[in-house]
């Protein structure tokens, strides 16, 4: 049936352009300029969402008030309804939609990844709300004044322990940050930044083994250590609109997830944790003492 189809258009397209009755696109090279796409941006904002377009098509409004800036958004799996809406409102030349089935975070995330051109690339999810855009000022500012900073957390700072519990092994992460901004082990998302030159040189990609979702963020920030690079933490004063959409509708895959992966990132980890922590504490120290 699709082979028969797909001769028929043939037909029909064929017959369509030797007689100009075609329908012309209208389309000129004035129009396309005239829609100011930005060959390098400064910021990309790559946004996850699943079955959350209303409150992605909300926040979109404050992602715009950054000029210099594209926005990707990953609808996941999400209902035909929801692409639809943010199809109809992602109208900008600089803002695309990546449809994805089911992929979750670390694949998605990733792709987009290395789809931006943003020099700094902004991680979010589709139950932020956002102030202004100081955040995004902020933000830029800090990776200007820390040049190993690779990754930049806006929402909790984590010191994270490695332990056993009840034989099986596995790790507690307690938000530690205070004041303005410091160094920490690990953030998670979102907001989570990443400068994009220092991850496609030393980093590459997040971690597939934690695929599709949950502690890839941590193992990230312990990698980044590993690596010489630093991961920092500064508050973005963002708020939630609702539970997130991946985890609102995967509370059960989360746990799942959740016994699977802690005991990989135990494994890789477990023995590092004292040299990271000297790492960020002479981070602090010197970041005291400028």
């Amino acid at each position: 049936m699709s082979s028969f189809l797909l001769q028929l258009n043939r037909i029909r397209l064929a017959i369509a352009k030797r007689t100009g009755l075609s329908q012309k696109s209208g389309r000129t090279y004035a129009a396309w300029l005239a829609k100011g796409h930005i060959q390098h941006p400064l910021i990309t904002f790559i946004v996850e969402s699943h079955n959350k377009s209303l409150e992605v098509c909300h926040f979109l409004r404050s992602l715009r008030q950054t000029p210099d800036a594209e926005i990707i958004v990953i609808d996941d799996g999400s209902s035909l309804s929801h692409t639809r809406r943010l199809a109809r409102e992602l109208t900008g030349a600089n803002e695309y939609l990546f449809r994805a089935n089911d992929l979750y975070e670390n694949i998605t995330y990733d792709r987009c990844l290395h789809m931006a051109t943003g020099q700094y690339v902004c991680l979010l999810q589709d139950d932020d709300d956002m102030p202004d855009a100081t955040w995004v000022k902020r933000a830029v500012m800090l990776f200007q004044e820390h040049p190993r900073m690779v990754i930049l957390g806006g929402y909790q700072g984590r010191d994270i322990t490695f332990c056993l519990k009840d034989g099986e092994k596995a790790y507690e992460a307690v938000n530690s940050m205070q004041g303005d901004f410091s160094f920490c082990m690990s953030v998670n998302r979102a907001p989570m930044w990443v400068r994009r030159d220092l991850f496609l040189e030393h980093l590459r990609h997040i971690d597939y083994r934690f695929a599709p979702f949950q502690s890839d963020d941590y193992e990230l920030c312990l990698r980044a250590w590993s690596c010489g690079l630093q991961v920092g933490w500064y508050d973005a004063r963002f708020t939630s609109l609702s539970a997130g959409g991946m985890r609102l509708y995967n509370n059960a895959f989360t746990r799942e997830m959740t016994r699977r992966n802690a005991p990989l990132l135990y494994d890789l980890y477990h023995d590092r944790t004292d040299s990271i922590r000297r790492k960020v504490a002479e981070a602090n120290e010197k970041l005291s003492a400028s």
